[in-house]
C-alpha cells in the first residue's frame, strides 16, 4: 500500500507506545518457539533496536545462542471492538545476548513503569541469571492495520497490510 502517513517514524512512535510483544525463536528441531515478553526500544538518536530482559535459563535464550534468527510481533488490539482483527507490526531480524548490566538498556527500561518492574523484580542475588536480548531488525518492517480507523479498516481490510523501511541512519 502506498500511503504517505505510514512511515517508519509513525510505526516507531506506535511501537514506543507499547511494551508487550511476541518473540519467536527456532528450536533445535527447526520448529518455532513463541513466547510473550515485555520490551523496550532504543533511543531515537541511536540505531533502532528492541530489547528484552529474561532469565538465561529459558529456552528462548538457548535457541538464540544456537540460531540468532528471530521474529518479533507487536499486537495492536482493538479494545472496544473485539470483532476487529488486531493490528500488528512484525520485525524479523537477528538477536544477540547481552549482559544484564548493560547500562544503556537499563536506562531504556527505567523510562516506563511496567519495564522498571522487570528490572526491580530481579533480586540482586539472582541478577547473574538474567540477560538482555537485543533484536536488530531487518530494514523492512511488516505492518497490518496499524493506523487505520475502524471504518477505513472495514472498507480496506484486504489492503491493510503494508511495509515500512527503517531509514539508513537508524539501521545498523
Amino acid at each position: 500500500m502506498n500511503d504517505n502517513r505510514f512511515t517508519f517514524s509513525f510505526i516507531e512512535q506506535e511501537v514506543r507506545n507499547k511494551t508487550f510483544g511476541i518473540l519467536t525463536t527456532i528450536n533445535p528441531d527447526g520448529t518455532p518457539q513463541t513466547t510473550g515478553i515485555l520490551y523496550g526500544v532504543s533511543s531515537p538518536s541511536s540505531s533502532f533496536a528492541l530489547y528484552l530482559v529474561t532469565s538465561k535459563k529459558y529456552r528462548k535464550v538457548k535457541n538464540i545462542e544456537r540460531n540468532p534468527k528471530v521474529s518479533f510481533i507487536i499486537p495492536f488490539p482493538h479494545y472496544l471492538f473485539r470483532f476487529v482483527p488486531s493490528g500488528t507490526v512484525t520485525f524479523n531480524g537477528h538477536a544477540e545476548i547481552l549482559p544484564f548490566d548493560t547500562e544503556e538498556v537499563l536506562d531504556i527500561f527505567n523510562q516506563k513503569r511496567i519495564l522498571r518492574f522487570v528490572i526491580s523484580d530481579s533480586p540482586p542475588e539472582e541478577r547473574g541469571d538474567y540477560v538482555i536480548i537485543k533484536i536488530t531488525p531487518n530494514p523492512r518492517v511488516l505492518c497490518f492495520g496499524v493506523g487505520f480507523k475502524l471504518l477505513e479498516f472495514r472498507r480496506k481490510h484486504m489492503v491493510a497490510g503494508y511495509t515500512v523501511t527503517i531509514p539508513n541512519d537508524r539501521f545498523s
